[in-house]
């Protein structure tokens, strides 16, 4: 499927708007009254079936299909559109008193139980087996039903389980490794486990990295998170193959959970038919749209720059925070144009009606526990009618000057124990972005080793274990007369978290025209030059070979080093920043003009966005804002949005 917009068989040419349903917690008669408020909504596609195994399959081998039947027959008559889940994320009973060996296993020896959900291991035999039975069922019986618009795979993958320490883990992660190393000795020089006496003679030897008396070995517990997100992805992709054997025009997801550290998403994307994700903003952070704007962008990067679905939000309240804060008149409306402005085709929501028993009793729905007559439901009619008006976007892109590099095994090396300091690998990408987002820059996320050849500027925070290939790609953009923009533990190791020695940054070093000499954690400091002012977390004793020193440490330690450097190359530059300056906003315009994109200067809680000819203006403060983009003028109520059409 190469379309721009979101595959449909069915040639829908509206937004997805609806969410996911779930009418076996409900009398027949109920369903009736769904139908009519779905219309009313302007609901065009339901989620379904998502935890319905036990109702599907009730005893081993024995389908009851018939309420299905009706409700997909139900759905197609009122014209909504099925997503239809394959139901594999919640074992029934049965399943697992036959096979409990299925239970996954934390790393210190729990056997986790039945009476949640996600309680299986992803190399269980058995549960593969049986997961991808049903799912054949599923699709003989379902793959030509004039309602089916697309399978939705399990369902968000490795949330509460992503980590499994089993038997069968340390069976699949010994094959994992020796697929990867050929040969125990490669296994030992790449782990090296001449530290600590570690060394193995046979892969029969080899563990998961479970709990031991002192901190496990780098290279192992990296590898086992690489392995970890390729066995889940495994379970992805036999159901995968399962639907495109029996169904092959029918386009495949599964929902993905925003920057979720547990599983490397660039190595996931590329087997679905389109991009979905979940993301809960905390109504109670003023700055959490920041970090729902960059979990967009990462969306449409996912996706290579095609159109994505935004699968799961909240109306209102969630029911998982300590405190869980109900989501003002218009925030959710706003959150919804966000999405649509950064790329997606639809706009979901979990779920549709409220639920009266259950964990997720408590967490809003389109429809809640009062009813039609309430504001939830009242906003659910007035979004359902404006992304109708919005339709026109359907497969609309954008394109963005500036990329970030997002790379999961950095993440999961940066934030092992024994390390420097704790630093959080989101925290470090938003720290970038907040300072591009607030001047109306749309961004790119995109791999360690992906095309940048596009891009005028690229900016690397804290990917800390890169590959050589990366690094030299990453090296490659000042050359090219791009602006590369590179932050503080970058390239300190390899792809096996071992350290590059003689100053670290590898090929970086000429690129950057610096090398490091000590890593020097800070609790706070000083910053003299350009971007002066405080400076937090981070700093370190750089040695400058041929760059621009543009600012130094002011007191303390290093008082006097350089903490920016630039090194010009032609058209272009290589930037390093050894540490997390208040003011980065100064460094950041500076850099994009150099790199020769417009932005503009936008007031706190205001973002701007343009996609299909249009230009969203989005105010998520709590106070009307006058407003200047490009020439133009916007006057944005309080949580509130401008369209204009440019």
């Amino acid at each position: 499927m190469t379309s721009s917009a979101i595959p449909t068989p069915s040639g829908m040419n509206r937004l997805w708007y609806g969410g996911d349903y779930n009418p076996e917690q409900w009398p027949r008669e109920v369903w009736d009254d769904d139908m009519r408020l779905m219309s009313r909504a302007g609901v065009t596609v339901a989620t379904i079936g998502v935890f319905s195994w036990a109702r599907l399959e009730p005893r081993d081998g024995e389908y009851d299909l018939a309420w299905l039947d009706d409700l997909m027959d139900l759905l197609h008559a009122t014209g909504v559109r099925a997503d239809l889940a394959t139901a594999t994320a919640s074992p029934p009973k049965w399943l697992i008193d036959k096979h409990p060996e299925i239970l996954p296993v934390t790393q210190d020896g729990t056997v986790l139980s039945h009476g949640g959900r996600q309680h299986y291991r992803p190399a269980s035999a058995a549960y593969r087996e049986h997961a991808t039975r049903l799912v054949r069922v599923l699709a003989e019986r379902y793959g030509d039903h004039p309602a089916l618009e697309a399978w939705h795979v399990n369902n968000e993958y490795g949330c509460h389980v992503s980590r499994d320490y089993s038997d069968d883990a340390a069976a699949g992660f010994r094959a994992w490794l020796a697929e990867r190393y050929g040969t125990i000795h490669a296994l030992n020089a790449a782990w090296g486990t001449a530290f600590w006496s570690q060394l193995y003679t046979s892969f029969d030897q080899v563990d998961p990295p479970r709990v031991t008396p002192a901190g496990t070995n780098p290279t192992q517990t990296l590898d086992f998170d690489r392995y970890s997100s390729d066995e889940l992805r495994a379970c992805m992709r036999a159901e995968i193959a399962v639907l495109r054997e029996v169904t092959p025009e029918i386009p495949v997801t599964t929902n993905f959970m925003g920057f979720f550290k547990g599983l490397d998403y660039w190595t996931w994307a590329g087997d679905l038919d389109f991009v979905t994700d979940d993301h809960y903003p905390d109504p109670e952070d003023p700055e959490a749209y920041v970090l729902a704007a960059m979990t967009r962008d990462l969306m449409r990067g996912l996706g290579g720059g095609r159109p994505w679905i935004l699968m799961e939000q909240a109306t209102s309240a969630v029911n998982w925070r300590d405190f869980n804060a109900p989501k003002p008149a218009g925030m959710h409306r706003l959150l919804s144009l966000q999405s649509v402005a950064r790329g997606a085709d639809g706009i979901m929501q979990f779920q549709w009606r409220q639920s009266k028993a259950g964990s997720e009793k408590f967490h809003s729905a389109m429809v809640p526990h009062a009813g039609e007559d309430s504001r939830v439901y009242r906003e659910t009619e007035a979004l359902g009618a404006e992304l109708a008006s919005l339709s026109h976007l359907r497969g609309t892109r954008s394109e963005a000057r500036v990329a970030m590099v997002v790379d999961w095994p950095s993440w999961w090396a940066l934030e092992q124990d024994s390390m420097p300091a704790r630093i959080s690998y989101v925290e470090q990408l938003l720290r970038w972005y907040r300072a591009l987002h607030r001047r109306g820059v749309l961004v790119d996320m995109v791999p360690a080793a992906g095309d940048l050849d596009g891009y005028d500027m690229v900016v690397v925070a804290s990917a800390l274990a890169l590959s050589d290939d990366a690094v030299t790609a990453l090296a490659a953009v000042p050359a090219r007369g791009g602006q590369l923009v590179v932050g503080y533990q970058t390239a300190v190791l390899d792809e096996h978290a071992h350290a590059r020695l003689g100053g670290y940054l590898g090929d970086l070093q000429q690129a950057l025209g610096v090398w490091i000499e000590e890593l020097w954690p800070l609790r706070s400091g000083a910053l003299a030059g350009v971007a002066a002012g405080p400076v937090s977390e981070w700093g370190e004793h750089v040695r400058v070979r041929d760059a621009e020193v543009l600012a130094t440490f002011s007191g303390g330690d290093l008082d006097g080093l350089p903490a920016i450097t630039r090194r010009a190359d032609g058209d272009g530059a290589g930037w390093y920043v050894a540490t997390a300056p208040e003011a980065l906003g100064e460094l950041v315009e500076r850099v994009l003009d150099d790199a020769g994109v417009v932005w503009s200067s936008l007031p706190a809680g205001v973002e701007a966005v343009e996609r299909g000819g249009h230009r969203f203006v989005l105010n998520h403060s709590s106070v009307p804002v006058e407003v200047e983009v490009a020439g133009r003028s916007y006057g944005v109520p309080s949580r509130d949005a401008v369209i204009d059409q440019l």
